[in-house]
């Protein structure tokens, strides 16, 4: 099976869906491929801030510049995928005062707005604040949602003629003559996925011209290719709180470390992060001792944490790069700078590009980088638009409030569902069937549920993705069978199945990491329900994930770790 297109965009992350929505709103004939579902990489595994360049005010005053100007135009574009939290960058008794006022200094420097406010003034605004807080700086920091964020740009790439292909897998970049001409992609379905190509087929894309948009990934790419892109992975560790401990982004106001940031995101808080060099982007250590760090470290600046519930950990790759040559040993001091690589310029070999490094945040102007030397390359005259044209769903600033009374909705579900939706709410709420709640934790209706199957078909972690359903403090526990539901009678028993096991089974990736004090009872309740409804405990199908059923291991809960009454946490 062959098929073609002017560019081929190879990656589902924020980059990638940025330059395919670029391509496309150019008039290019574009095609993005992505190996699992959008955000599978280094996107999906973020702490979602949206950087107000704050912390990079004082190491890397290019990023920060960047970084604030992008943050202005997102707030534009993508309003419905951003919640205005505002940052404090927090000063405690035994942190530099030097620092303090070099990043004041900084902010200002790149046109950050800041301000100094003192220790009271601070926990007025976040009570939990520890008292001895000395002083912060305010500024414009915010928690975007790069799921949201990811689909949109998809969704207005096809609108705009582009092809989208998820669970298809670059196996071969095509050279012909010393040129790329093209990738060769194999398609999967797995459990409960709908692809547009038969399950295990084999493609090849031709294409003028090949961007290589995988992050930490871009070296297999490369190797595909016969070119070597020396990208230095590395991981950083976050944790999934129960609760909003603080409704405003807090930083440690001091040197980058570990453990300095907390973002409240949607119903929960983030804690992050390390940032620790790995070899393989995939094959790394989980290892418990990094979610104690988290909440020992960041419990000086919220004691409250100590006394939380921790619901989650995950783990996200960064796609760090270096130019050769530079030599830097640790990790935490190489630029967070996004770099475009010409490989006929530095590889003679034509037709193909990568960008590597970068942050969410920077996304857009990666992608008008990259779409801008594509158009250059193939003689394309057409100018960048996206920075002025609104996503789906963020075209009515004032979406919100209008639909709120537009459907008479007051209640906390239907804010939320109007949040989530922005512009989009009527086409989506707008219903005469009944509208029960599926999802409690997260207030995910039936109709937005329907929504993102339409678009997503049977794939549950997919719909997850566009809803946040099983998201929150049940993780899947009390809404992945109604999800499942949801897909009959459209998909099968089977398939529905087939799906629900697909979701738990990734939910529990992260559970099992937290498995101590109440949320070891929370994930035992969970473990139980579905045992004794969906038969996990006696089934070897629902217990063996090469045989097709979770994969999960319940020895875990006779293994986890327990926090003693200090915080601290030792093997159970």
């Amino acid at each position: 099976m062959t098929q073609s297109a002017d560019v081929i965009v190879v990656g589902g992350g924020s980059t990638g869906c940025g330059i395919v929505r670029d391509l496309a709103m150019r008039g290019l004939d574009a095609a993005l491929v992505e190996k699992g579902n959008l955000t599978h990489g280094t996107t999906g595994r973020m702490h979602g801030l949206l950087h107000s360049g704050g912390r990079y005010a004082v190491s890397d005053r290019k990023s920060a510049r960047e970084c604030m100007a992008e943050n202005r135009v997102l707030r534009e574009i993508a309003g419905h995928c951003i919640e205005e939290t505002g940052g404090l960058f927090v000063k405690r008794p035994e942190d530099s005062e030097e620092y303090f006022e070099q990043k004041l200094e900084g902010c200002r420097e790149c046109d950050i707005p800041a301000e100094v406010i003192s220790g009271e003034e601070a926990r007025r605004r976040e009570p939990y604040l520890a008292a001895d807080v000395d002083k912060a700086i305010t500024v414009p920091d915010a928690a975007i949602d790069p799921f949201r964020l990811c689909v949109a740009n998809a969704a207005d790439a096809q609108d705009h003629g582009a092809r989208i292909e998820t669970h298809a897998e670059v196996v071969d970049v095509l050279v012909e003559d010393g040129e790329v001409v093209g990738v060769e992609v194999e398609h999967d379905s797995g459990p409960g996925k709908r692809v547009h190509r038969t399950p295990g087929t084999t493609e090849r894309i031709y294409a003028d011209h090949v961007v290589n948009a995988t992050g930490a990934w871009a070296g297999r790419i490369g190797e595909h290719a016969g070119v070597d892109i020396e990208v230095r992975p590395s991981k950083g560790v976050m944790t999934v709180m129960n609760v909003r401990q603080v409704d405003t982004v807090i930083n440690r106001c001091r040197p980058k470390g570990d453990a300095d940031i907390v973002v409240p995101h949607e119903t929960a808080c983030i804690l992050g992060t390390t940032d620790e060099e790995v070899d393989d982007p995939e094959e790394y250590p989980e290892e418990q001792w990094e979610v104690d760090l988290m909440i020992d470290t960041l419990a000086e600046l919220l004691p409250v944490l100590r006394e939380s519930r921790t619901l989650r950990s995950f783990w996200g790759v960064r796609p760090l790069y270096e130019p050769p040559g530079t030599g830097t040993d640790d990790p935490t001091d190489i630029t967070r700078d996004y770099f475009l690589l010409d490989h006929d310029e530095r590889d003679d070999l034509p037709g193909l590009t990568t960008v590597v490094g970068g942050k969410l945040t920077t996304y857009r102007l990666m992608a008008e980088d990259v779409t801008d030397h594509v158009c250059d390359r193939l003689g394309i005259d057409a100018d960048c638009e996206t920075a002025d044209r609104p996503l789906p769903g963020s075209e009515d600033p004032m979406a919100l409030e209008k639909y709120m009374n537009q459907f008479g909705l007051r209640s906390p579900v239907s804010r939320r569902s109007v949040q989530r939706l922005g512009s989009r709410s009527p086409d989506v709420l707008d219903t005469d069937d009944p509208n029960p709640v599926v999802c409690e934790c997260e207030a995910v209706t039936r109709a937005e549920l329907q929504d993102a199957i339409t678009q997503a078909g049977s794939d549950l972690n997919a719909v997850r993705l566009r809803t946040r359903a099983s998201m929150g403090n049940c993780q899947g526990g009390f809404c992945s069978h109604r999800m499942a539901a949801e897909l009959y009678p459209e998909y099968g028993e089977a398939v529905a199945r087939e799906a629900r096991e697909e979701l738990y089974r990734e939910r529990f990736k992260g559970v099992r990491h937290s498995l101590w004090g109440e949320q070891l009872s929370q994930a035992m309740l969970t473990h139980m329900l579905h045992a004794t409804t969906m038969n996990h405990d006696c089934d070897p199908a629902g217990r063996r994930e090469e045989a097709g059923g979770s994969g999960i291991d319940f020895g875990e809960f006779d293994h986890g770790a327990e926090r003693d009454a200090s915080g601290g946490s030792h093997g159970a």
